[in-house]
């Protein structure tokens, strides 16, 4: 007995378990996603809503009255956009058959245009790897995926009242689970500080990003304005893609209700404003973000909306961000931690 007690797990027996575990537990996450995604939100809120609660805090308004507060706003937020997009919606849903009809009908006219410009080409395989109508149900697809999520608003809702309760208690709680371990809170304390300002930041760059979008699509008088706008802040959040997903629909709205030119004015419109806040004041504003590997970001990307779809994409970066926190805090997956790192995170750490 004694001998079994002393018995060390071997390095392939050990790696073999981690495996195991790792799998149990995504298909738990999978499986539990229709508890998880509501909690997950929450969490997204109730970080973006902190720092209202504390500069009202800071105005000497009580802390009751400055969570019915932004209580009052998340419920005038979910009315106004519901009132907004609710018409948009109904509307986009009852025609998106005929819209599937009509864009393959362009893509099939545009394989007869290059074959009888003497372009070899399969239009059949062209028109199952590029259907462009396969578009517009992804985009039908991640709307009716959120729809359901938002039926759960009210929870949702419950939830975030509830962490904005426990947020200003949440240091004193960490301070006596690690008792004197200076480095510890220390660790806690800027992953936190890094994480809220990572989603201030990109709440209001996809913002503004969304708005100009809506804007854009208003002079130009494209269909569904504000919905392709929602969308354009929402997959803003999206690292790398997102923003260029959210310009297709629109794009092949125009299309589809004016012609090529107004096709292309809707991508240069969209492509300015990427360009302008994705890639020239993102960079700058955000510095080195949550220091994580651009790779691993897209891996991430992939593997977060597979387990938890839409959403999981939409939160990539944090959740990632926090298994590498837990890596770096145990001497065994240190390196997991260190594969995960920017190359330029000690940079980020000086800025910090």
């Amino acid at each position: 007995m004694e001998n079994l007690s002393k018995r060390q797990i071997s390095p392939t027996q050990s790696i073999l378990f981690s495996c195991a575990a790792f799998v149990i537990v995504v298909a738990g996450m999978r499986a539990a996603q229709d508890v998880l995604i509501p909690f997950l939100l929450a969490i997204f809120i109730a970080t973006i809503c902190n720092p209202l609660v504390l500069f009202l805090q800071k105005k000497r308004v009580p802390m009751g009255v400055s969570i019915f507060f932004v209580f009052l706003l998340m419920i005038a937020f979910g009315f106004g956009i519901t009132s907004l997009l609710g018409t948009s919606l109904k509307e986009f849903s009852n025609n998106f058959p005929q819209y599937q009809i009509l864009l393959k009908r362009y893509a099939e006219d545009f394989v007869s245009f290059l074959e009888n410009r003497g372009v070899s080409i399969s239009g059949q395989i062209l028109l199952e790897q590029f259907d462009p109508g396969a578009v517009m149900s992804l985009t039908s697809g991640i709307l009716a995926r959120l729809g359901n999520v938002l039926t759960n608003t009210l929870l949702i809702i419950l939830m975030v009242v509830f962490m904005l309760l426990e947020a200003n208690i949440y240091k004193d709680k960490i301070m006596k689970i690690f008792g004197g371990a200076d480095e510890r809170i220390e660790q806690i304390t800027t992953f936190t500080y890094t994480v809220k300002r990572y989603m201030l930041i990109k709440t209001a760059l996809s913002l503004a990003t969304g708005i100009l979008a809506t804007v854009w699509l208003l002079i130009l008088d494209v269909n569904y304005p504000f919905l392709w706008g929602f969308l354009t802040f929402l997959l803003n959040y999206i690292p790398t893609i997102g923003s260029n997903i959210a310009a297709i629909p629109p794009v092949l709205m125009a299309l589809i209700q004016y012609d090529l030119f107004f096709m292309f004015l809707v991508a240069l419109g969209y492509l300015v404003i990427n360009n302008v806040i994705g890639s020239f004041l993102e960079p700058r504003i955000m510095g080195h973000g949550m220091g994580i590997s651009p790779l691993i970001v897209f891996v991430s990307l992939i593997f977060w909306g597979w387990v938890f779809g839409p959403i999981g994409m939409i939160l990539c970066v944090p959740m990632t961000t926090i298994i590498k926190i837990a890596f770096a805090n145990t001497e065994k997956t240190q390196w997991i931690s260190t594969l995960l790192e920017s190359p330029v995170r000690s940079t980020f750490r000086k800025e910090l």
